[in-house]
């Protein structure tokens, strides 16, 4: 288990260049141009693409992957129509091995990772394989083999120097990076606990058309479904647990958690979790994710610290205040208003490239979603299961094969149950 510095404590006072602190402009510099290829041409996917060509100068895609035509042709047609971007007939992929396609074009620079979280490791690890710069969705992973396989490639980027910008879009917000750096400065003092939540009402789902084989149900039903999402604790709430993650500056040494499903449609996943994580010197984060209807609404982080609490959020009201409820720090939303992150990530990775200055966020995406998979499967066995566990699993979900048709495995409705006997836990 890996143990930085606690924050605050160190006595030394650090810049923003010095804690990796992003620019934060409106627009990215000109340029050689870019030349993106987009797998993934679903609602994310599209936005993800619009966002690229947005984001600065000469850039455009010029490829796009699917499994479904009808999902690739919608992508074409918006891209053409709204942004002057056509894709060549040729350059129009389809199939789950159709991305490999892609890393064969020698004018891709750069490749737009946004279908369902399963199949991202190794898409990953083609591209860097293939010296591509890369802008991944989040999280990275729905399991410990997959992540396994992020880290490793996440390495060789580094060491190829590519870009990797990942979609964990609080670390694109100014008003974060600024209450990071205060609290590295040890405005709140030692932290010693976080918490992370992601409560909202009910998200979308599909149901199944006859039409439709398993393989297809579950791809177009994608969030619902565990081995293609691996929960909405994962999905969702990776957000504010990576933000946890990232201000205490650790990983847990172990996670007991509960949850389950009540009101879901579709699919096969929960629908509330609550995971209490532990840490070395007895402190503690507790991350809450919940999908109903009519009940409260939390989507926030705090930090709490020896002398005071950070009051994180993405609504534009990010504050520290001590115990006595004083105001220590508070955002210039006035003077230093935030940008989209969802653009602003996309003008980060040009950016990076362009300016040679690498940014490689994979590592760190994948150790927050191996926090978020430590819960899930602590709320998924009703077990306590340690960091060395999870890490050194051998989990994995979804089949070994991709072609439409039937999936043996699949029971829809069937979420796991916790309190299942030790032989059949996946631990």
């Amino acid at each position: 288990m890996k143990k930085n510095s606690s924050s605050g404590t160190s006595g030394k006072t650090y810049s923003n260049d010095e804690l990796g602190m992003y620019s934060f402009v409106d627009i990215a510099p000109d340029g050689k141009p870019l030349k993106a290829a987009l797998v993934g041409c679903g609602d994310r996917g599209t936005g993800a693409a619009t966002q690229f060509l947005k984001a600065g100068p000469n850039v455009s895609v010029i490829a796009l992957v699917d499994v479904f035509p009808d999902r690739l042709a919608t992508c074409r047609e918006l891209l053409r129509d709204q942004f002057n971007n056509p894709v060549e007939d040729a350059h129009c992929y389809i199939g789950f091995d159709a991305y490999k396609k892609v890393m064969e074009m020698n004018d891709v620079d750069v490749v737009l990772f946004c279908t369902p979280t399963h199949f991202r490791p190794e898409q990953f690890k083609a591209a860097v394989e293939a010296g591509k710069h890369i802008f991944m969705e989040k999280p990275c992973a729905v399991d410990p083999t997959g992540i396994r396989t992020v880290i490793a490639s996440a390495k060789i980027a580094s060491t190829k120097g590519l870009t990797v910008i990942t979609g964990n879009q609080r670390r694109h917000r100014r008003d974060y990076w600024e209450a990071f750096v205060q609290v590295k400065n040890g405005i709140i003092g030692e932290v010693v606990s976080s918490t992370a939540h992601w409560n909202q009402g009910a998200w979308w789902n599909k149901r199944k058309r006859p039409e439709w084989s398993d393989m297809e149900y579950c791809i177009r039903n994608w969030f619902n479904i565990l081995w293609l999402s691996g929960d909405h604790l994962l999905d969702q709430t990776i957000h504010n647990i990576d933000i946890a993650t990232w201000f205490m500056g650790e990983r847990p040494a172990k996670a007991v958690g509960f949850g389950g499903r009540a009101q879901r449609l579709t699919g096969d996943i929960y629908d509330f979790f609550s995971v209490d994580y532990s840490y070395a010197d007895n402190k503690r984060m507790l991350a809450t994710a919940r999908q109903i209807d009519g009940c409260d609404g939390n989507v926030s982080e705090q930090v709490y610290g020896a002398k005071g609490v950070a009051l994180l959020n993405d609504r534009n009201d990010i504050s520290i205040v001590d115990y006595n409820g004083n105001v220590l720090w508070k955002y210039d939303y006035a003077s230093k208003p935030v940008k989209n992150p969802y653009d602003q990530e996309h003008i980060h990775l040009v950016e990076s490239i362009r300016l040679n200055k690498k940014i490689n966020q994979a590592e760190d995406l994948a150790y927050s979603t191996q926090v978020a998979i430590l819960g899930r499967e602590a709320a998924y066995t009703g077990k306590p299961i340690t960091w060395d566990e999870i890490m050194a699993s051998n989990l994995r979900y979804g089949p070994e094969t991709y072609e439409m048709g039937p999936l043996p495995f699949y029971k829809e409705g069937e979420a796991p149950k916790p309190g299942k006997a030790p032989d059949a836990s996946p631990m």
